[in-house]
């Protein structure tokens, strides 16, 4: 049921007031189209009356404190409707001025062509992919209700409101989220899908004939039909979702897209152009708006917007004092931190010498960490067994218990990503997923977004190489490392043992401007003797010195499994005279971050470079130079014994030794 200490009545205003402010935000959307001739006008004209009403009498927020944490959360899934929500955030006082809107889509403004987090407050996640913001707003409400049933209503009470088009609905990743909200029950969710059905290449019609809302109340979903230009029908069924508590809720809005426009509203033409002087002019007439004027703000809608500010601002200071004498007021704090303190984790002891899958050492290192680090929630895609990724002592969120720290997923890689973003952007939560290597595929625009919204998500990626076996090349990842590599903002990690795995949940739980991934082998590799004190400080530099020669001749560079392979290699090189450096360099994104002075310490000027990783060797140039020599695998795998597979595409002691022998001998 919805909250009963709310800071002000859900009357809603008068229509004419209403259709006033909805007026204004078509206007400024059109102007600010026009100046910067680029965007999307019809999305946030037809959806005007559901933001004004949403804004005006059911939204909880405070303008003055927009990162308030029991606010509601607003996320415009369609986020090419960015003028929608600019002009919402300007005209609420919430953030941007006038002029922020004047200089939409221009370099170096706040008001990017998709709404972009960190840009301004009460953007609370970039959207443009459709169907990410849906997922996004499934996360949020997640960590609404987890918060909730470890705080109570007292510290968490708030809702998720997300705008998403029929693009939204279409994408894969929307549904495999709305599956999962309606099975966990999220019924602090509510979807107002803007039911106007245009896409750019025209009617809806051409490529879908589902039936949205019964597809939607299969997945256990409340499902509400309303014109999207009737504020009173929208408002009654916000009503009717806030008090569904078993639910998410789907608000059906029949709308017009470019709303007004006399030619060219209701067709395609108004979605992603601007719509021309003559049109604007015909549409501000029809509107009953000067069509002289230009970013026009009436008075009356300020004043309908901003009427409830100090009653916001009361709740949120109670709401403060509250948190003051919480008895959970530290737990509180320790969650909402921005950095993580490890100093009280027990870190597992590993035994050097003894074999042991890095996926293994990983499982050891999550439970050991979980305790120090109460905020940190996250599960697997259906392959929890085999990615260690469940803490143990813990039970799993479920829709009659909220509490857990386990999350099952399903089988939703492309969703759980998403979702894992909504719950970082939220707050209170430390979130981690899992899946094996080979499913960074279905995740990638997730893992994208997270690395340009910075946020500090872990990805634990098992069965990380051919190594993997029998299963075959459609499981078998050999591509993936370099594409995640070439991802800005992303760290991939490929430690080499346990000691290194220890190291590399450090690195990620320790980071909190970014996303990072953890790749991890399914087979047992050795616990080096090497690493065990030197791993810390290598890892947090990305690469470092692991056996070393008195003037080595040629330096072998490895990551992961392979790590032990080259230490192999060393030892043959030796007995022939050949003196070896081997570099375990587990993260490329660290390494190349030092200062030049570290880098050539650990790989010095003019001595030949050999890199050995069982994946392509796309992107090693950058490392080993042009001169270097690579050993990879620049195929597909097959169907085999992981050994056997890995062997016969050449990652054994011999082919390294005989790629640094041909090398020294070639210098």
């Amino acid at each position: 049921m919805e909250s009963l200490n709310h800071p002000f009545t859900r009357e809603l205003p008068a229509p004419s007031a209403l259709r006033a402010a909805a007026n204004t935000v078509r206007g400024l959307s059109m102007d600010a189209v026009q100046k910067a001739n680029s965007g999307h006008p019809g999305a946030p004209m037809g959806m005007a009356d559901m933001a004004v009403t949403l804004w005006a009498a059911n939204l909880d927020y405070d303008p003055s404190a927009p990162s308030w944490p029991d606010r509601d959360r607003f996320v415009l899934s369609n986020g090419h409707a960015s003028m929608l929500l600019y002009s919402m955030l300007h005209l609420t006082g919430t953030s941007l001025a006038l002029d922020d809107l004047r200089d939409f889509r221009q370099w170096g403004a706040r008001t990017a062509g998709h709404p972009e987090f960190g840009y301004a407050p009460g953007i609370e996640t970039t959207t443009g992919p459709l169907g990410q913001g849906f997922a996004n707003g499934v996360g949020m409400a997640l960590a609404e209700a987890r918060l909730a049933a470890v705080f109570g209503p007292e510290l968490v009470d708030h809702y998720t409101y997300v705008f998403a088009g029929d693009g939204c609905l279409m994408e894969g990743v929307a549904y495999e989220a709305a599956s999962l909200a309606g099975h966990l029950g999220l019924g602090k969710l509510v979807v107002l899908f803007d039911d106007n059905a245009i896409t750019i290449d025209g009617s809806t019609e051409i490529t879908t004939s589902e039936d949205i809302s019964a597809r939607f109340e299969a997945m256990g979903w409340q499902v509400l039909s309303v014109d999207g230009h009737d504020p009173a029908q929208i408002h009654t069924a916000l009503g009717s979702a806030r008090n569904e508590a078993a639910r998410p809720t789907l608000i059906c809005c029949r709308t017009t897209i470019g709303f007004g426009a006399p030619t060219l509203a209701g067709t395609s033409k108004t979605h992603g152009s601007p719509l021309g002087p003559t049109e604007i002019a015909g549409t501000k007439e029809a509107l009953g708006m000067d069509p002289e004027q230009f970013f026009a703000i009436p008075e009356s809608t300020v004043d309908l917007l901003r009427r409830h500010d100090s009653a916001r601002r009361a709740r949120r200071e109670a709401w403060e004092a509250r948190l003051a004498s919480h008895p959970m007021r530290e737990l509180w704090e320790q969650l909402h931190a921005e950095a993580v303190d490890l100093s009280a984790v027990e870190w597992p002891a590993f035994e050097v010498g003894k074999s042991l899958a890095t996926r293994k050492a990983s499982q050891a290192v999550l439970n050991a960490v979980a305790s120090a680090v109460p905020g940190l929630v996250g599960g697997s895609a259906d392959l929890a067994g085999s990615n260690g990724s469940t803490i143990k002592a813990e039970g799993h969120i479920s829709v009659s218990d909220y509490s857990g720290r386990n999350l099952h997923f399903g089988i939703r890689e492309h969703a759980m990503a998403a979702v894992c973003n909504g719950l970082s952007l939220h707050g209170g939560v430390r979130p981690y997923c899992a899946t094996f290597l080979v499913f960074h595929d279905y995740m990638r625009p997730s893992v994208r977004l997270a690395a340009l919204m910075h946020q500090p998500v872990t990805y634990i990626y098992t069965h990380d190489s051919v190594y993997l076996g029998e299963d075959g090349p459609t499981h078998q990842p050999v591509e993936h490392l370099s594409a995640m590599r070439a991802m800005p903002g992303l760290w991939v990690v490929r430690p080499a043992d346990a000691h290194e795995t220890a190291a590399a949940w450090r690195l990620a739980l320790e980071r909190t401007d970014g996303p990072v991934a953890l790749c991890l082998t399914r087979q047992g590799v050795p616990t080096l003797p090497e690493t065990a004190a030197r791993a810390d400080e290598g890892v947090r530099r990305g690469g470092y010195t692991l056996a070393d020669a008195d003037s080595p001749d040629v330096v072998l560079v490895a990551t992961g499994s392979e790590v032990s392979l080259a230490l192999e290699a060393r030892d043959v090189l030796a007995a022939g005279g050949v003196a070896t450096r081997v570099v375990s360099l587990p993260c490329w994104e660290r390494f190349l971050a030092q200062d030049a002075a570290y880098r050539s310490s650990v790989l010095p000027t003019g001595v030949p470079r050999v890199s050995v990783e069982a994946g392509t060797t796309f992107g090693w140039q950058a490392i080993v130079g042009l001169d270097g020599a690579t050993v990879g695998i620049d195929r597909f795998g097959a169907s085999a014994p992981g050994n056997v597979v890995a062997s016969k595409l050449g990652i054994n002691v011999d082919a390294v030794v005989d790629a640094a022998r041909r090398l020294v001998a070639a210098t």
